[in-house]
């Protein structure tokens, strides 16, 4: 299941973003994507269950001139399949402060540098539940 550009108006600087969804049963991994076109994403962030060679293991990463920056692995990893996660994202000039279910926080720093990203996706084996922006 992928959501492409859910948001006719883009995401900004300052503003957070809160994203709750359920993962499959059978999701291997999923991901939540900013980025200011489909080529250039400032924040990759990547929950993997057993993907990649990764087990429990959320990673961060961004993408620009066609190629993938440093992924940055992070220790805590409250996500279940088949259970209710919330991340909240807040956007700041310098990085992205993600806060997860068990209110551990990630700081993933804004290589990009850009005040505004229009294109936000997800994709992968998880339904929905809402996704707002304030």
């Amino acid at each position: 299941l992928t959501h492409n550009n859910l948001f006719s108006k883009p995401a900004v600087l300052g503003q957070t973003m809160t994203v709750v969804g359920i993962p499959e049963l059978d999701c291997p991994k999923f991901e939540i994507n900013f980025g200011s076109d489909e080529f250039t994403i400032a924040l990759h962030f990547n929950p993997r269950f057993n993907a990649d060679g990764d087990h429990n293991t959320v990673v961060c990463n961004s993408f620009q001139d066609f190629k993938w920056g440093e992924e940055v692995k992070v220790g805590s990893f409250p996500f279940r399949q088949g259970q209710e996660f919330t991340v909240i994202i807040d956007f700041t000039p310098t990085k992205f402060v993600i806060t997860l279910s068990d209110g551990s926080t990630i700081n993933f720093p804004n290589r990009i540098g850009a005040k505004e990203y229009s294109v936000i996706n997800v994709r992968g084996k998880v339904s929905l539940i809402s996704l707002q922006i304030k």
